[in-house]
């Protein structure tokens, strides 16, 4: 698939998911998973109880695979900028971190995902956090703006990791911090699910090798690089998400291989800093 095919696919998915207010599954179901609400989702990833309440509703979609924010050490006054910010959930967490003095910018590419962060930041009250229609590879911001950059589960869905980790280090101050939640590989996955649609945008075939990954953070500029919270890809999110069953369907993948692919994928947190 071309980079911009691949794009297009990504976005006419998150549109929908966006319109719907639910993930890529089904109503009321996360992109990775069973028929568990979003927030139960959340809480097996890492989010309290206490963060899943102090957002607006209609924020959390569901749609991450960790919880960036409680591992950045965000402090108050500081400038987050969180790559792929969907409906805004781990904006609203970060601005009240931040505080009336900080500032939270969330960049997404799908219309239908910035209007949807904006109406909830009017719900909500947030008068610290804004968000620009961009994509993450060509990112709408100076340089040397932000103390922070984070994201969660969407660096996988990019067709070029290696120019969004180049924005990213171009966007953060000298001395800025990297915090990433994101889907990766241990093994190589079959060509076929590889060129498949349905895998890129169920956030599979988009997915680099872990060691790929975090040599293009490095190739970026960025320094003190670390991978942590390794968490194996539960055989349940394939066996019972339809945008996987309908992979399997199609490219009749038997039970047995279906076991070493979802063993082949893990979620993982990286946080890295940019030298001053």
């Amino acid at each position: 698939m071309k980079k911009e095919e691949i794009k297009e696919a990504v976005k006419r998915n998150y549109s929908k998911i966006a319109r719907q207010g639910s993930s890529c599954c089904a109503p009321g179901s996360p992109c990775c998973g069973s028929t568990l609400p979003a927030q139960d989702i959340s809480r097996k990833i890492g989010y309290s109880d206490e963060e899943l309440q102090a957002v607006p509703e209609g924020a959390n979609l569901g749609l991450g695979c960790g919880n960036p924010v409680a591992l950045a050490s965000i402090k108050e006054g500081e400038i987050v900028l969180d790559l792929g910010s969907g409906a805004g959930f781990d904006c609203f967490l970060a601005a009240g971190k931040v505080g009336n003095h900080g500032r939270v910018i969330g960049v997404d590419m799908t219309p239908e995902m910035i209007a949807k962060a904006r109406e909830n930041a009017t719900k909500g009250g947030y008068s610290n956090v804004e968000f620009r229609l961009g994509e993450i590879e060509n990112l709408p911001v100076e340089d040397s703006l932000a103390d922070l950059v984070i994201s969660n589960c969407v660096i996988n869905l990019s067709p070029d990791k290696e120019r969004v980790f180049a924005e990213a280090y171009r966007a953060l101050k000298p001395g800025g911090r990297l915090m990433v939640s994101d889907i990766v590989l241990l093994r190589p996955l079959p060509s076929p699910i590889l060129n498949s649609v349905e895998a890129y945008v169920g956030c599979i075939a988009g997915a680099a090798m872990k060691t790929d990954y975090i040599e293009a953070i490095r190739a970026a500029g960025f320094q003190d690089v670390a991978a942590s919270d390794e968490t194996a890809f539960p055989i349940e999110c394939m066996a019972n998400d339809p945008t996987a069953q309908a992979i399997i369907k199609d490219l009749s993948i038997s039970p047995e291989a279906l076991t070493e692919i979802a063993s082949s994928i893990v979620s993982v947190k990286v946080a890295a800093v940019k030298p001053k």
